[in-house]
């Protein structure tokens, strides 16, 4: 993918934030009913590629970087062969998380699993995972509860199964406070698959069970753009209800029709009105964290089809921002802004509760046929939506 002069303001550069996990761009192109199409990447060079191509950090899984069967002295050479590449880069470790999910141990879960050896073990894990993270940088760690769900309703107490989560959320979150690490988690939903049916599936789920732990700011939301889509929500709202919480610590972008399986696809290559509300509303509501690309090259693709992948969502994210400013700039989409009555939404309603301000609205004159009759001109505001998309 050539880049001209006249696009060269959709060259990444690491103040754009834009991070890929060592599982994204190193997928193999495995799926169910296929074998890998590609050979594993090096980790190190996986840093070094995402470096050269304008990317400012890479994420990754314990198990990513190092093997579940490593001894110590592999780790540690592992790892310092890792810090080096990263060092020598400049590329950063923003987030981390564990793999509770691959190995058969996890099959009935891992801190929800039925049996507490399980669950001890995948404490223990996910205490060794953190002390990686934090060797290499990591500020924020992310919880996939990937096999905390079940297929059959009878061989698990949900509400055994949110004590135990609970715990070991608090357990987490009180060793990472003993140690005095500058780090904070992040729970990501997800409605189904692996399992049949994954606890806090959605947003909403995620935040009500925030609010239960002992120390809830620590905690926060890593959404993904996949995951809600394939329960057939709306991922913007989802997205701007985290804003409004102040819990969007780590956002994962991707691909996803809706009703599929989790496709992963290259962010923008479903659904671009959606990719684009979501840029302009994270880059309206001032996110400052990374832009990750929880994403995977498709199964047709060669080793320099990653690259073309890789390239290619933060390319589309650059444009979508170009958007995003040119539909704050436009004279027309502020008219039909108006037209909408959008603005006005953010006028306070009555304003805080008093006596007097009740009974002003109780007396208070309404022509209901002419609210009734009223337009909204979403048609025209939809469509100038468009046209901005399609370059009219």
């Amino acid at each position: 993918m050539s880049t001209t002069p006249s696009d060269a303001s959709l060259d990444p550069t690491p103040e754009h934030r834009f991070t890929f996990g060592l599982w994204t761009v190193g997928n193999p192109g495995r799926d169910p009913f296929g074998d890998a199409v590609r050979a594993p990447l090096d980790p190190v060079d996986t840093v070094r590629k995402l470096a050269d191509i304008g990317a400012w950090g890479v994420n990754l899984h314990d198990n990513d970087l190092v093997p579940f069967d490593a001894s110590p002295s592999d780790r540690e050479a592992i790892v310092r062969r890792f810090r080096a590449a990263l060092d020598e880069t400049g590329l950063v470790v923003p987030m981390a998380t564990t793999n509770l999910f691959f190995h058969p141990v996890f099959k009935d879960g891992a801190f929800t699993s039925n049996d507490p050896a399980v669950r001890r073990f995948a404490l223990a894990k996910t205490i060794r995972s953190i002390e990686l993270g934090v060797e290499l940088g990591a500020s924020t760690y992310v919880f996939w509860g990937a096999r905390e769900g079940s297929e059959v309703g009878a061989a698990k107490s949900t509400l055994d199964a949110f004590d135990r989560y609970l715990e070991a959320i608090n357990f987490l979150c009180a060793y990472v406070r003993d140690r005095g690490y500058d780090l904070r988690f992040a729970l990501e939903p997800k409605p189904n698959e692996p399992r049949g049916d994954i606890l806090l599936p959605t947003v909403g789920h995620a935040l009500a069970f925030i609010e239960r732990l002992d120390h809830p700011d620590m905690v926060g939301l890593n959404p993904e753009v996949a995951h809600e889509t394939m329960a057939g929500l709306n991922f913007v709202h989802a997205v701007a209800q985290a804003l409004w919480s102040g819990k969007l610590f780590h956002i994962d972008l991707n691909g996803q029709r809706i009703g599929r399986y989790d496709q992963d696809f290259r962010f923008g290559q479903e659904d671009l009105k959606e990719a684009f509300y979501l840029v302009r509303l994270l880059e309206g509501a001032g996110y400052d964290g990374p832009r990750h690309f929880d994403a995977h090259p498709l199964r047709t693709e060669d080793p320099e089809g990653v690259w073309d992948f890789a390239r290619g969502c933060m390319r589309t994210y650059l444009l979508l921002a170009q958007k995003a400013r040119a539909f704050d700039e436009s004279a027309e989409i502020r008219a039909a802004l108006e037209a909408a009555s959008v603005p006005q939404l953010a006028t306070p309603t009555v304003g805080p509760y008093s006596a007097e301000a009740a009974r002003a609205l109780l007396e208070e004159p309404v022509d209901l046929d002419a609210l009734a009759a009223r337009g909204y001109a979403n048609e025209r505001l939809d469509q100038a939506v468009v046209e901005l998309l399609l370059g009219g």
